[in-house]
């Protein structure tokens, strides 16, 4: 192969926990004050992240952020040493406490949006940094995101970075949870398929009553003119408002796609056949053969979808041009997605493998294979571009679970959030995954 689609796969952080901070996702609120366990999440990412590799496909790693984030505590008026604003946020505010202590970057499917070389206009890749505006948890990301993906994507021969849209509701981004490309081949043409919850400026939209949806029409529209992509190879798509309503807060919890796939569910966009038919015209106008594999209601039903996260999984290209779809170990649990996958498998349709993975620490806050993931279509060229050392191998893998070990605790609960100690561990911990990793200086206590 010429070109790959690489998958960088985020990497727990040290306070992963359970406080219920994602209105409109099911897993999360469910779960909220539940104890986590930050050490067997990292290694369950790590395990899937190792597996994949193993397997041969090019897989890379995302660092965490620093948690809590103390400047954000103090910008909100909290003062004092970073221990005093931690208890006094702990005694007058915990649930901004907890916002701020949140490890829900380790979900990368929101990090960017990325446009492979083969679609912009300079022939570069383009990354976006998600503003995630709808979640003040997740709105303080897309600094550091972006100081860490220009720190893994340097080169500015290969490489072109924008800053994060305008946090405000009119241009909400989730990132690549609600982005998907189609294509023949990963380094030619291909069409990028954008798919909003609203329209923030025009009516004739439907909207959700429930569930905030979170992705704008205007900020894709935008990302697709920050990123060159022309109007002929761009499909825009709105979610179905019903859905969203149901517990399906991003596009990435009803369908899922890969090279000229997708796997979706019979309820997953408004005017669905008319999104099929132009996704179907486009992509044969650059030379692809759109397939599309729908999940009939009357074989998984949207509730069922969304508790096992049939359609948050990854769907990974073969060499023989099949695919592995990877999900959850809840699509094994769930008798009738089950039955489904058994069946899709044996279809002779374009998904003729499953890969079942645990990774019920992240299921349970909300997220699974696909949020895990951010996928970045790279030319040979550009891979050797990629700073190395975030990379998997035998190596880093190893490296990685013994400084896991090293720095993790195996139990966390709400009420230790209010521990100054768990800032230095966190911040001790991210000062020597920089330099595993190579980042150099990425994190705002790195930059004092």
């Amino acid at each position: 192969m010429t070109a790959f689609e690489a998958n960088f796969d985020g990497l727990v952080g040290p306070t992963h926990n359970y406080a219920g901070l994602s209105y409109g996702n099911v897993a999360s609120t469910s779960n909220e004050k539940a104890a986590s366990n930050p050490k067997l999440a990292a290694k369950q990412g790590l395990q899937k992240m190792k597996a994949l590799h193993d397997l041969g496909f090019k897989q890379g790693v995302l660092a965490p952020h620093e948690r809590p984030s103390v400047a954000h505590l103090r910008g909100l008026g909290f003062s004092g040493t970073d221990a005093e604003v931690i208890r006094q946020a702990a005694k007058q505010a915990p649930a901004i406490l907890a916002a701020v202590s949140s490890a829900s970057c380790m979900w990368t499917a929101n990090a960017a949006t990325i446009s492979p070389s083969g679609d912009t206009a300079d022939k570069r890749v383009h990354f976006t940094p998600a503003n995630l505006n709808n979640k003040f948890h997740r709105s303080i990301e897309h600094p550091t995101t972006g100081r860490i993906l220009k720190a893994m994507f340097a080169d500015e021969r290969h490489f072109a970075h924008h800053p994060a849209l305008p946090a405000q509701m009119h241009f909400g981004d989730e990132g690549a949870a609600n982005h998907t490309r189609f294509c023949a081949e990963y380094d030619a043409a291909g069409v990028e398929f954008f798919v909003f919850g609203q329209a923030a400026f025009d009516s004739r939209y439907p909207k959700p009553t429930r569930f905030p949806a979170r992705q704008t029409l205007e900020a894709c529209q935008a990302i697709a003119r920050l990123h060159g992509l022309s109007d002929d190879k761009v499909v825009y798509a709105q979610q179905d408002p019903d859905i969203i309503d149901a517990g399906v807060f991003h596009n990435d919890v009803i369908s899922v796609g890969n090279r000229n796939v997708l796997f979706h569910h019979q309820r997953s966009f408004h005017r669905q056949a008319e999104v099929l038919a132009e996704l179907e015209r486009k992509l044969a106008a650059v030379g692809g053969r759109f397939v599309a594999v729908e999940v009939p209601e009357a074989e998984v039903t949207v509730e069922e979808a969304v508790k096992s996260y049939l359609f948050n999984s990854q769907l990974l290209s073969k060499p023989d041009g099949k695919l592995i779809i990877v999900v959850p170990e809840e699509c094994h649990k769930i008798e009738r997605v089950w039955s489904f996958l058994n069946k899709l498998t044996e279809s002779g349709g374009p998904i003729d493998e499953v890969k079942v993975f645990d990774l019920k620490q992240s299921m349970q806050n909300g997220g699974g294979p696909a949020c895990l993931r951010l996928r970045v279509a790279l030319s040979q060229t550009e891979l050797a571009a990629v700073n190395p050392a975030v990379l998997m191998s035998e190596n880093l893998f190893t490296t990685l679970n013994g400084w896991v070990d090293k720095h993790y605790r195996d139990r966390l609960a709400a009420e230790d959030l209010a521990d100054p100690q768990l800032l230095i561990e966190c911040r001790t911990a991210l000062d020597e995954l920089t330099q595993i990793l190579k980042l150099g200086s990425v994190y705002p206590f790195q930059l004092v």
